[in-house]
C-alpha cells in the first residue's frame, strides 16, 4: 500500500513539472524584442533577492519546526524546504505538502504532525503580502480594490481559523461518506495544529519574518522594471503592484495564478509606471516571474531530486521498515 501510495505522489509530480516545462517556455516565446536595451546585471540582482526570500522563508520553516517539537539535521532540513519549491505551481502551493511526505520518508516524522505548517506558512505569507499592499496603495491608491477583496477573503480565513467549531463541523461533514471516515482523525488532529501555528503570538512572529522576505521581491521586481531604458517605477508602486498581483495569483487558485498574475501585473505597470508601454511591461512581468516563480522551481527540482534519492536509499537500506 506504502508502495503504491508513494508511486502516485511521484506520478503527480511528474505531471506539474510537464506542466511547469510548457508553461515556462510559453513565458519565454511571448518575450519581445523591448529586451535590447534592457540592463540583464538588474536580472541578476533580483535572483539574489529571491535567494533571500527563501533564506528567511526557511528560517520560518526552522521555527515552526521548532514549535511542532520535530527535530532533523538543519541540513537536510533545508533539503526539504528547497524540494517543496518545486511545487510552487500547485494552487495556492499546496503541493508543497510534498515537505511532510519528505520528512516521513527521511526521518519517519508524521505527516500530520508537519502538514499544519505548510498552511500556516501560505496563512503569514498572504497576510505579510496583505500589508505590504496596503502600504502601496496608502500611497498610490492603485489596485484598491484588488487589495479589499483579498483583504476580506483572508479575514474570513482567520476568522474561520479563531472559530473552531463550524470547521470541525465542517471536516466531520465532509469525512461523512464511508470511504472518506478514516481521513477524519487525521484531518481533525491537522486542523488543531494549524490553529496553535496560527495563534496571535505564533502568527504575528511567523509574519514579521514573512514581511522582508517578500519585500526583497518587490523590490527585485522594482529592479527589473527600472533596468528598462526610460523607465522607472517607484519602490512603494512596486510594492502594491507585486504584492496585490501575487496576491490576486494565490486567491485564484490557478496553478502557480498563472495567467492571472501576469494579467494584472502588465495592466498595473502600464497604468503606474513611467516611461514603460504594454510591450515594455510585459517583458518586465515575465522576466520577474523568471526571477521568482520559475527560479524557485528549478532550485526546488535540484531539491527534490537529491531528496528523492536519499529516501529511496533509505528504503533500500531498512527493507523491513
Amino acid at each position: 500500500m506504502a508502495g503504491r501510495v508513494r508511486r502516485w505522489i511521484w506520478i503527480a509530480i511528474v505531471v506539474v513539472i510537464g506542466v511547469a516545462a510548457f508553461a515556462l517556455l510559453g513565458d519565454v516565446r511571448q518575450l519581445t524584442a523591448r529586451l535590447d536595451g534592457f540592463r540583464w546585471p538588474a536580472f541578476a540582482a533580483a535572483l539574489v533577492l529571491a535567494g533571500a526570500n527563501y533564506a528567511i522563508r526557511f528560517l520560518r520553516w526552522q521555527l515552526y519546526l521548532r514549535h511542532q517539537r520535530v527535530r532533523v539535521p538543519w541540513r537536510s532540513s533545508a533539503l526539504v524546504f528547497g524540494a517543496g519549491l518545486s511545487l510552487a505551481l500547485t494552487p495556492g502551493k499546496l503541493g508543497e505538502l510534498v515537505k511532510s511526505y519528505l520528512l516521513r520518508e527521511l526521518h519517519d516524522v508524521p505527516a500530520t504532525r508537519t502538514a499544519p505548517i505548510v498552511v500556516a506558512e501560505r496563512v503569514s505569507d498572504l497576510i505579510a503580502l496583505l500589508l505590504l499592499a496596503v502600504a502601496g496603495v496608502a500611497l498610490y491608491g492603485i489596485g484598491a480594490t484588488i487589495v479589499l477583496v483579498a483583504a476580506a477573503l483572508i479575514v474570513l480565513g482567520l476568522v474561520l481559523l479563531a472559530w473552531p467549531r463550524p470547521t470541525r463541523a465542517l471536516i466531520d461533514l465532509v469525512t461523512r461518506p464511508a470511504r472518506l471516515q478514516r481521513f477524519r482523525a487525521p484531518l481533525q488532529e491537522m486542523y488543531g495544529g494549524l490553529v496553535a501555528l496560527c495563534r496571535p503570538s505564533a502568527l504575528a512572529g511567523a509574519t514579521a519574518l514573512a514581511l522582508p522576505a517578500w519585500a526583497c521581491e518587490c523590490v527585485g521586481f522594482s529592479v527589473i522594471v527600472n533596468a528598462f531604458p526610460g523607465a522607472h517605477v517607484g519602490i512603494g508602486l512596486a510594492m502594491v503592484i507585486y504584492a496585490a498581483t501575487t496576491i490576486a495569483g494565490a486567491l485564484s487558485f490557478l496553478p502557480g495564478g498563472l495567467g492571472v498574475t501576469e494579467g494584472t501585473m502588465t495592466m498595473l505597470l502600464v497604468r503606474g509606471a513611467v516611461g514603460l508601454d504594454a510591450a515594455a511591461a510585459l517583458d518586465a512581468t515575465l522576466l520577474t516571474r523568471l526571477a521568482t516563480l520559475w527560479f524557485a522551481v528549478a532550485l526546488g527540482l535540484v531539491c527534490l531530486v537529491i531528496a528523492r534519492r536519499r529516501a529511496s536509499a533509505r528504503r533500500r537500506a531498512a527493507p523491513d521498515a
